[in-house]
């Protein structure tokens, strides 16, 4: 890595980040979005104004991808970032071509701000620190009086690095856990191509959370019960299938080692769900409850991400050409895919201070779902108000509907928000 005069030149990509310009297309899109809604319609020259000014907090946002001979990699991009209004679905492949290069889009419409992240330049935890940069930012800009200048002077950037965490941290020793049996496939009629349904189910959270506590379950452990229960009563009883559903869980290494990374450093579990033995939601819950806890541990973290580091160094692959790498990932990617019936990410609480709060009303993440796994689903918290979304491009949104009324007849308050692709399920129940 080379710098010059404070700003990065160039870098490589972190170890999960190598597989993603490799794989991303129009089907894959490898993108996913964090949304803020606001209490007041947007100001556009206000947000690039923000994001210029996140953009000079945070470099690691602020470079283009080039194409090396064994890998891509990170470079300066001094170009203009571009704020537009929203038109587009959201999770599209971001094109640098038509967005000056940049691995990121920022979009606004009405009372919402968006960033749509190619995944190669971050995970939802960095992302989520560089979005909220951009937030905090704008609102100084509008409301520079109601804003107290000691807060804006004295709050402070996260201090962060770029380093790759996956090669400090992995075990050369360790060998991979990964599942070799083949998942349920989610089947269904999907939408015209290039269309995405993304509905919104905005959860009381102090609801939620008295009713886990009764359960003796955490919150994402709850809402992946639930989650399973849907699949297998919406979609898995009507077809013929014995494989297992498997729920993957993305997890924010960070907790688990010491990192301050701002490039991806996640791994994931894989809940594996054999529905034979499964006939309840209460069967469900228990057994989602006890494979967490036998793999959110250490060692068992450990496994996979060292299993995944000791793939993207291995001297065979490191050396192919990028372009025969390319024809081998994008031919295997279909049947890797094959192994993960859906994907569940729950960020968690977003931390705001206090001051900016009253400007917001809800948070958002939405995952770019694809042809094999063609619901995906994630979660983030503000205040009282956990918001659960699904993304998909099949016609019919059952898995959505029984989600919902589940979640209702356990007396949860649940109100729904979508694009309006498909019908409003809050009208239906």
């Amino acid at each position: 890595m080379s710098k010059s005069k404070g700003k990065l030149e160039w870098r490589k990509l972190d170890n999960s980040a190598k597989i993603f310009p490799i794989s991303a297309g129009k089907k894959y899109s490898t993108v996913f979005r964090l949304s803020a809604i606001l209490n007041e319609n947007i100001k556009p020259k206000k947000l690039e104004k923000a994001l210029k000014i996140a953009l000079e907090k945070y470099n690691s946002f602020k470079v283009k991808m080039k194409l090396g001979f064994f890998w891509y990699y990170f470079e300066h991009n001094g170009k203009e970032p571009i704020v537009r209004l929203e038109k587009e679905y959201p999770c599209k492949y971001v094109n640098p071509k038509t967005n000056n290069d940049y691995l990121f889009k920022v979009t606004y419409f009405k009372n919402k701000i968006n960033i749509d992240i190619f995944h190669s330049l971050a995970d939802g935890n960095s992302a989520s620190i560089f979005f909220r940069e951009i937030i905090y930012n704008y609102l100084e800009l509008v409301h520079l009086e109601e804003i107290e200048e000691g807060i804006r002077t004295t709050r402070k950037v996260e201090e962060v690095t770029i380093e790759d965490s996956y090669m400090s941290n992995y075990d050369k020793k360790a060998k991979s856990n990964n599942s070799t049996k083949k998942a349920y496939i989610i089947k269904g009629k999907k939408i015209n191509l290039g269309a995405i349904s993304a509905i919104h189910q905005i959860i009381d959270f102090k609801q939620l959370k008295e009713i886990c506590t009764k359960k003796e379950v955490t919150v994402t452990q709850y809402l992946s019960a639930v989650l399973i229960y849907c699949i297998y009563t919406q979609n898995y009883i009507y077809n013929k299938d014995s494989k297992p559903i498997k729920l993957c869980i993305p997890v924010n290494l960070r907790k688990y080692y010491s990192s301050k990374t701002m490039a991806n450093f996640f791994s994931y579990i894989t809940v594996e769900a054999n529905m034979e033995k499964l006939k309840t939601f209460d069967d469900i819950l228990k057994f989602v409850k006890n494979d967490f806890k036998k793999r959110l541990t250490l060692e068992e973290i450990n496994k996979t991400m060292s299993g995944n580091v000791k793939l993207g160094i291995n001297p065979i692959i490191r050396f192919i050409p990028l372009f025969i790498k390319k024809i081998i990932v994008r031919l295997s990617y279909i049947e890797i895919r094959k192994y993960t019936t859906i994907t569940y990410s729950n960020i968690g609480r977003v931390g705001i201070i206090g001051k900016y709060q009253k400007y917001l009303d809800y948070f958002a993440m939405l995952i770019a779902p694809d042809p094999v796994e063609k619901i995906k689903c994630s979660s983030c918290t503000l205040g009282n108000k956990l918001v659960f979304t699904f993304t998909s491009i099949l016609k019919d949104n059952k898995i959505e509907e029984a989600f919902y009324r589940f979640l209702i007849n356990q007396g949860i308050k649940v109100e729904i928000e979508s694009n309006g692709v498909l019908d409003d399920i809050s009208k239906k129940n």
